[in-house]
Formats: structure tokens, C-alpha cells, sequence
């Protein structure tokens, strides 16, 4: 890899972990204020699918306006988005992802003069979702403990109304209205493109890839409390089984290595193969097959007792 590459790479990396993982408090919509440990990379980025319910708001139909820092505007009552009685609303996080922490693990930014009831699930790769159960109205800190396991990572949030504001006389904006979802038990995420780091359908890694994964080691040397989870990732050509194999592989490969200067990260770091299963592009276009195969790393805080 030429130097001005890995300097480059090096300097985003350093970004990605500290510079953007500043403790920030916000306000909470209600007269409080929400404390978030990662600072505004907690927030979701990513808008998957709105279904405006029936009745459909009259106004507030544009789901991206749930995405980023909370912009809620009271004069010109905008920066959210109404669901409608019933809608559906499915957020994703790409920097970052949601964790199982003690305590709350969400937020959700929630605003408008009646605050109605809404159904919050989560999900890894978007499709196989674990309902949280109901979120009551105003009440907007969520502990996923319940319905997941300690340290088990999520990059989906699905928020359905509740028809709570069917007892209401909310005709405009039916439906509880979201300005924006934050991970309060977020961790760090990390994607590795699988081209720059692997041969084709191969786990061992590229002698010009390695020079990226020091400049990791030179942060988790400085800055070593962390936990980590390793994921791969392939495309969906070939069998499930085979790309079971080659994602695992590869994660592990990307343990090892890691290990080899950082052996007190041995049982700080998990890796798990998702062969084909969470794709974060089409895969019926070689760009898109490009993009899902890859590795993610988790940087995941430890717990201050």
C-alpha cells in the first residue's frame, strides 16, 4: 500500500474513534436533556422504508427528517416525521451500531403535542426482527435487556405506531411523530472493504492490506479498553455453507493478526461469520456484491465498574 494511503487511512481511523466519540448531552424534545456517550455519531443515519398508516398524516411525511441530530422546529413545525395510525418507520445506523448495555440503550426523540404509543423492534440484518415491546407515550428511554443478550449488536430500529392517537384529536399529524432515534448503548463500527484485504475467495490476508490493520493495533495499543467483535460478510454467490466458512475464516484471520502483537486481546475479541446474510447493498450488480463483501469492526467499550 503506497504511504499516502496508509497516513490516510490512519487519519480516518483516528477520526472514527475519538474525534467523533465526544460524551454530548441534547435535548430531549420535553424540557430535559439525553446524555449520549458517542456524541452525534449515536444518532440513526439511515432511512430503510416509512409506511405512513391510515389515516396518513396530512403533513410530516418526509422519513428523512428522522434521520441525524434531533431538528425539531417549533415555528415552522417541522424536522420530524408523522407516522400515521399504525405506520412503520425502519432506521439503521452505518458508523455505529445499537448494544445491549446496563441501563437504557435508546432513545427515541419523539415530539408534537400528543405523544403517542409506538412498538419499537430490532434487528440485525433487517429482516429477522426481536420486538421490544411498547413504548409508552413520553416516555422515550428504552432498555433492550429484555427481548436481547448482553453485548449482542443491532444496526436496525423498526418503530410502528401503537394507534394510541386514535383516542385523540390528532388530525394533521396522526400517529406519533419521530424527529430522530439515538443508540445510548452505541459502539463504534469499522467496514473493511474484503477487496483490499483478501484474494478472492481466500482468508489469508493480503501482504499489501496489512499496513491498514497496524494502524489498528497502534490505536488499541494506546487506547486498549475496548472489547472487540469481528464480522464477515460475503456476497450471495456460491453456497450458504461456503460462505459461512470464508466470512468465519476471514474474521478469524483478522483476530489473529491482531493478536499476534495484541495477545491480551485474545479473549477480548469475538468473531462470527454472517456469510451472505446481512447485505448492505444489491446484490444482483458486481458494485453491490463488492460492497457486502467486507469485515466490520466493533469497537465496544468496556464497562467501568
Amino acid at each position: 500500500m503506497h504511504k499516502s494511503v496508509f497516513c490516510l487511512f490512519f487519519l480516518l481511523i483516528s477520526t472514527f474513534l475519538f474525534c467523533q466519540s465526544t460524551e454530548k448531552e441534547y435535548s430531549n424534545g420535553h424540557g430535559g436533556k439525553i446524555k449520549l456517550p458517542l456524541g452525534d455519531i449515536s444518532f440513526a443515519d439511515k432511512m430503510v422504508r416509512y409506511v405512513p398508516g391510515n389515516p396518513a398524516p396530512a403533513k410530516n411525511t418526509r422519513a428523512q427528517d428522522a434521520l441525524g441530530l434531533p431538528d425539531f422546529n417549533e415555528k415552522t413545525v417541522s424536522g420530524f416525521v408523522s407516522l400515521g395510525i399504525g405506520g412503520e418507520l425502519i432506521l439503521s445506523f452505518n458508523d455505529n451500531a445499537l448494544v445491549n448495555i446496563e441501563g437504557p440503550d435508546l432513545y427515541v426523540f419523539e415530539v408534537g403535542k400528543y405523544i403517542e404509543d409506538t412498538y419499537l423492534s430490532v434487528s440485525k440484518n433487517g429482516k429477522d426482527w426481536k420486538n421490544v415491546g411498547k413504548i409508552g407515550g413520553g416516555n422515550a428511554l428504552v432498555d433492550i435487556g429484555d427481548s436481547t443478550q448482553p453485548g449482542e449488536i443491532f444496526t436496525y430500529i423498526r418503530l410502528q405506531d401503537a394507534k394510541s392517537s386514535l383516542l385523540t384529536n390528532d388530525k394533521t399529524w396522526p400517529g406519533a411523530d419521530i424527529d430522530a432515534v439515538a443508540a445510548i448503548g452505541s459502539v463504534k463500527k469499522l467496514s473493511l472493504n474484503a477487496l483490499y484485504l483478501f484474494n478472492t475467495a481466500e482468508s489469508k490476508i493480503k501482504s499489501g492490506a496489512k499496513q491498514s490493520l497496524d494502524s489498528i493495533i497502534m490505536l488499541l495499543k494506546t487506547n486498549p479498553d475496548f472489547n472487540i467483535v469481528i464480522q464477515g460478510h460475503t456476497d450471495s454467490i456460491g453456497t450458504q455453507a461456503s460462505n459461512l466458512k470464508l466470512s468465519d475464516d476471514r474474521a478469524r484471520s483478522i483476530k489473529t493478526y491482531i493478536v499476534k502483537t495484541l495477545p491480551a486481546f485474545e479473549n477480548k475479541i469475538k468473531t462470527i461469520g454472517y456469510a451472505g446474510d446481512i447485505p448492505v447493498s444489491n446484490n444482483s450488480t458486481p458494485e453491490g456484491r463488492q460492497q457486502n463483501r467486507r469485515v466490520e469492526v466493533f469497537f465496544i467499550p468496556e464497562t467501568k465498574k
